[in-house]
């Protein structure tokens, strides 16, 4: 861990480099600053210093710009945009780089996103407009002339322009430039030729240069001599301020213009100064990546023997702490496991007990509601009535052999299921059991239940439901006929019940604790319940779940 005094040092060191740093970017010594820059980035990210972070990086992007490694620059401008949160200048100054590097490479929505991402934080008026520009310069560059229009109209209303003449004149170039591309040609001209004067009265070199090649590319279609001029002092410009795209460009414009015919000085002049810009800035690529690089590995190299001095130092605590954690976990790990068997046992008994609550519950009021009454009249027939006789005895037969019935009943209502092979089968069974004289039941469709393979608890569901739904029917419905229909559609179940009694209110549904019964078991198992019905017109309720 760094102490207090190894931080100040740093600090002190990280310092000096960045004034080197910029002493050397005001030289134009641009590979020494680079240099120096990346120094001083990686001493402030031992301190995490992220605003000097933040700033060596921003420094290092522009000057891989200068070089036309835009590539390399976009990664530093990338990599800085964490370190300037909380400093919106730094941020914004970020995100215009960008959309240079973006712009540059011809990446052009990018560049707009960049851009607008600038101007969303920039509070001033006058870098704002700088953004603006810039956007529409690169509106230009996608020949969305009448987008620049616009956004240059606009930027032109504002006072802050007239105090700043070098950003005026920019846009006065700019918008004279997007009008001519419109063929708005005298309006484009008069603005062009504006911008050229505050330039020249302002001495700025550079945005004289960018003038004459607008003007030489306005003139080109209509005064070849012209035209040929304001290229020519272009070229002149580049060569006294050593611009050398722009020279490119001239060039290129000379070549292709046919200028000095029988003459092919330009065209060998293109040639070897494109030859020579992308030597150059290859060299500055591997220049640029190779003092990163060197720079990271001599980082990685003083980690790496840091680590091995703190790895021995560390190893005699580790080895005495294992033993101590290897104990702990055993006990961690006995005391979970005995804690997980018990609430598993505790939660099953609780279960167990709770299912035979509730069963026992439902034998109770089958019970209390179904015989208790009749037994008290059938014991209360036997003790006040005359058992000799033929009709007495015929009827107390009749109904203690009507209760052993419903008794044997209940009792299979409540008995296990079985789910093996014979499931099927038996869910028959039961069915064809509530069928007799007076109720007729027919079953379609039930070897789709033989021919899928269904969980457990979904078998359970089908036959408790069903149970239920036929014990409704047998209580209430006053049917003749019941049809049970099952399909297997789109690998969901459906249960059709269907009989043709005197059906019963959508009121009386939600008391019917049977029903409510019905409805929770399918809802249990993913499934959609429905009933259609309506007084005099039979019940149906139809039952679709997943297999």
């Amino acid at each position: 861990m760094a102490t207090e005094d190894t931080l100040s040092q740093n600090s002190l060191q990280a310092r000096r480099l960045l004034d080197l740093g910029m002493a050397n970017y005001a030289n134009q010594k641009f590979d020494s600053a680079f240099y120096f820059y990346n120094r001083s980035k990686l001493l402030y990210e031992v301190e995490n210093d992220s605003l000097k972070i933040a700033y060596n990086l921003l420094q290092m992007a522009i000057i891989q710009q200068i070089y036309g490694d835009y590539s390399g620059s976009e990664k530093n401008l990338v990599e800085a945009l964490p370190y300037t949160q909380g400093n919106l200048l730094y941020q914004s100054a970020a995100y215009n780089q960008l959309g240079i590097s973006s712009k540059e490479l011809y990446n052009y929505d990018d560049a707009l996103y960049y851009y607008e991402k600038a101007k969303s934080i920039t509070k001033d008026t006058l870098p704002k407009i700088s953004i603006e520009n810039n956007i529409a310069s690169v509106n230009i560059e996608k020949k969305e002339f009448n987008t620049s229009i616009k956004i240059l109209e606009a930027v032109m209303k504002s006072k802050v322009l007239d105090t700043v003449n070098v950003t005026k004149a920019r846009v006065l170039d700019n918008l004279g430039y997007s009008y001519f591309k419109v063929s708005r040609d005298q309006e484009g001209l008069r603005l062009m030729n504006k911008a050229m004067e505050v330039r020249k009265k302002n001495k700025d070199t550079y945005g004289i240069l960018g003038s004459y090649l607008h003007l030489s590319e306005y003139f080109l279609n209509k005064d070849s001599k012209k035209a040929n001029e304001y290229v020519l002092e272009a070229y002149q410009t580049t060569m006294a301020i050593g611009s050398v795209d722009e020279r490119l460009e001239s060039l290129s414009f000379l070549v292709k213009n046919n200028f000095d015919r029988g003459n092919n000085k330009y065209a060998l002049a293109y040639i070897q100064l494109n030859d020579s810009i992308v030597k150059v800035r290859n060299n500055a690529k591997n220049q640029f990546a190779k003092i990163k690089y060197d720079s990271e590995q001599n980082r990685a190299d003083n980690l790496k023997l840091s680590a091995q001095k703190a790895q021995t130092t560390l190893q005699l605590e580790r080895q005495k702490n294992s033993t101590l954690l290897l104990y702990f976990v055993v006990l961690l790990v006995v005391f979970l496991s005995v804690f997980i068997i018990n609430f598993l046992r505790t939660k099953s008994k609780r279960e167990k007990i709770r299912i035979s609550y509730n069963t026992e519950t439902r034998i109770s009021k089958k019970l209390h509601d179904e015989l208790a009454n009749d037994l008290y009249q059938t014991m209360t027939f036997a003790e006040t009535q005359d058992l000799s006789t033929e009709n007495n005895k015929e009827t107390l037969l009749n109904d203690l052999d009507s209760i052993y019935s419903r008794t044997r009943n209940i009792s299979r209502e409540n008995s296990s299921i079985d789910i093996g092979p014979n499931f099927v089968p038996n869910l028959k069974v039961m069915m064809s059991n509530y069928s007799n004289d007076a109720v007729n039941i027919l079953v379609n469709g039930l070897d789709v239940l033989q021919n899928t393979a269904l969980e457990t608890n979904k078998k359970i569901t089908i036959y408790r439901t069903l149970q239920e739904l036929l014990v409704n029917m047998k209580k209430h419905s006053q049917c003749s006929l019941v049809v049970i229909t099952f399909k297997n559609i789109d690998k969901k179940i459906q249960i059709e019940y269907t009989d043709n009694g005197i059906g019963v209110s959508q009121e009386k549904i939600n008391l019917k604790n049977g029903l409510l019964n019905v409805e929770t078991r399918v809802k249990a198992i993913d499934g959609t319940l429905t009933f259609d019905n309506a007084l005099q017109k039979g019940f149906k309720v139809n039952i679709i779940f997943p297999v």
